[in-house]
């Protein structure tokens, strides 16, 4: 049996569980500004990750535009974010 740290065990119990998903979710909150920059971040009201779509809420007009535009882009981002293809739809509300 071999030898383990803590993080990679932890790696290995989430890449393989249902929580993986909901941990996902929450993750995408903190780590929206770096993606898109502050003030894309500033004026989102609401982003979340449902299944394997990406809910993002703003209020803002011309932000909604600009972000139908770059959906392609936020798609690569998120999913270079986390390593893998986690979103395979972007919904702008």
């Amino acid at each position: 049996m071999g030898e383990f740290s803590l993080q990679e065990a932890m790696q290995q119990f989430l890449k393989n569980s249902k929580f993986k998903t909901y941990i996902q979710a929450i993750q995408i909150e903190e780590v929206w500004e770096q993606i898109m920059g502050k003030t894309v971040a500033k004026y989102t009201d609401k982003i979340q990750i449902i299944g394997s779509t990406l809910f993002i809420t703003t209020t803002v007009a011309p932000l909604k535009n600009e972000l139908l535009y770059q959906k392609d882009t936020i798609l690569q981002r998120v999913n270079d974010s986390f390593g893998e293809k986690l979103i395979k739809e972007v919904v702008i509300r």
